[in-house]
């Protein structure tokens, strides 16, 4: 039979996001978290999509296939595919095939238990493996058929996902694996130091996942001036003397708890108030002025008759330093005790392990993607950060993605729609007869 692109499923299979749809489309059918939770109001476990749809999501229990990056529970992965593919993509694994993204250095015994899932369990057609960094090299050359990317066919791809931050080369669409370092920090980790420090400091949210997920989405933001930026949070006051010193300055703001009577889902309470550090873009601390006219516009946000209307004080908590710590943990994570390198250096690393030749190449072809790349300014730290290690008379460029979480998912599609992807493929009848090891090594990683 011959493959077209509307029987080809590309599964960007994430730690924390599952990007489903059909190849030869611009966007996927399906993004749902990667697990399945039980609210304490509800007797049975709940995929991602359905979680979403839940009224009360506090205090919910979740279950996740991957830990630390790796596929580790795959009968789960199986409910979660299953109901995936038969209820919101409604596609015949026994007529499609799948191109499957999966992370890099997967382990031989995940893979075969990947292969068993894919051909033995849902009885795809055939399947094609793919790593995340040669398809979003893949997607961004053909974006730009004429930039340096597409004509060099080199680029270096800077992956922070759910698990792992990955700094990847790139060579005429194959990763170069032996040059690959891995920072073995991501969205989750990130998530989990944000509830630890609201934990200690203001209420207990352990168990809070997904609304602490919210709050970093929402709230944190890549400090530019760590230092500065932490005298300013100890120190700023308002201007008006009867208010305590550190409580009102540019960084705090203030989070809304789902109580789960009134409310069920949290928010920011003054969105205006939790953007007014954009004001220290120039680098220096701000002035009295401005801090006067910011603190001016928040009273005038704080409606007195809102406020009597219903008490919101039991279930929110402030944010101050929290808010540029937490994504701090990508470039210092020494400063927390981690015996791990920055992502400056970890690019520094994987650029110094390829052919010198290709050097000036990968610096000026650094490409971000993935989740927790989207905190505001995290280019321009990474830029400056890179800056004093890269040899002076080499360009560093860094492209953030036009969407740093589709963009995995949006190079599969295009390759799925390659005429070639049908030969490149391993079909279910050559695993049976070859087993899972000999049909890897077709996938040349």
């Amino acid at each position: 039979m011959t493959m077209t692109t509307s029987n080809v499923v590309v599964l960007d299979n994430g730690g924390g996001l599952i990007k489903a749809g059909i190849g030869g489309e611009r966007d996927p059918s399906a993004v749902i978290p990667n697990c399945m939770g039980r609210p304490p109001s509800s007797k049975k476990w709940l995929t991602g999509d359905q979680l979403h749809s839940h009224p009360d999501l506090t205090s919910v229990s979740l279950r996740r296939p991957f830990d630390r990056g790796y596929l580790l529970n795959p009968d789960l992965q199986r409910d979660i595919w299953s109901h995936l593919f038969s209820n919101l993509l409604h596609i015949s694994p026994s007529q499609s095939s799948l191109l499957l993204v999966e992370p890099l250095f997967n382990l031989p015994s995940i893979q075969r238990s990947i292969d068993e899932l894919v051909f033995e369990d849902l009885g795809f057609r055939s399947l094609f493996v793919a790593d995340s960094p040669s398809l979003v090299h893949l997607y961004e050359a053909s974006h730009c058929p004429y930039g340096l990317l597409a004509k060099s066919q080199c680029s270096l791809v800077v992956d922070c996902g759910f698990s792992f931050t990955h700094s990847a080369p790139v060579f005429q669409n194959f990763t170069i694996n032996y040059a690959v370092k891995r920072l073995d920090l991501g969205g989750k980790a990130l998530t989990n130091y944000l509830k630890e420090l609201v934990s200690y400091r203001a209420v207990n949210v352990m168990d809070e996942t997904l609304i602490m997920d919210d709050v970093k989405e929402k709230l944190c933001f890549v400090s530019l001036d760590v230092p500065r930026d932490l005298q300013i949070a100890r120190q700023l006051c308002c201007v008006k003397m009867h208010k305590k010193p550190g409580k009102d300055n540019l960084f705090r703001c203030t989070y809304v708890l789902p109580d789960g009577i009134t409310l069920m889902k949290g928010f920011v309470k003054y969105p205006n108030q939790a953007e007014r550090y954009l004001n220290l873009d120039g680098g220096a601390p701000p002035s009295a002025s401005v801090i006067k006219e910011d603190m001016d516009q928040t009273e005038v946000t704080e409606n007195p008759e809102d406020r009597r209307r219903i008490d919101l004080t039991k279930t929110e908590f402030n944010l101050t330093n929290e808010r540029f710590l937490v994504p701090e943990m990508i470039f210092r994570p020494a400063d927390l005790g981690m015996n791990q390198a920055g992502l400056a250096e970890c690019i520094i690393r994987a650029v110094n392990s390829c052919h010198p030749d290709l050097h000036p190449v990968l610096y000026q072809s650094i490409i971000l993607t993935g989740g927790s790349t989207l905190f505001p300014r995290f280019a321009q730290r990474l830029e400056m950060e890179l800056r004093p290690l890269v040899p002076d008379d080499y360009q560093v460029k860094i492209t953030t993605q036009e969407d740093p979480i589709l963009g995995v998912w949006r190079g599969g599609s295009l390759l799925a729609s390659s005429p070639d992807f049908e030969a490149m493929c391993v079909t279910k009848s050559e695993y049976e007869e070859l087993g899972s090891a000999r049909c890897r090594k077709r996938f040349f990683h």
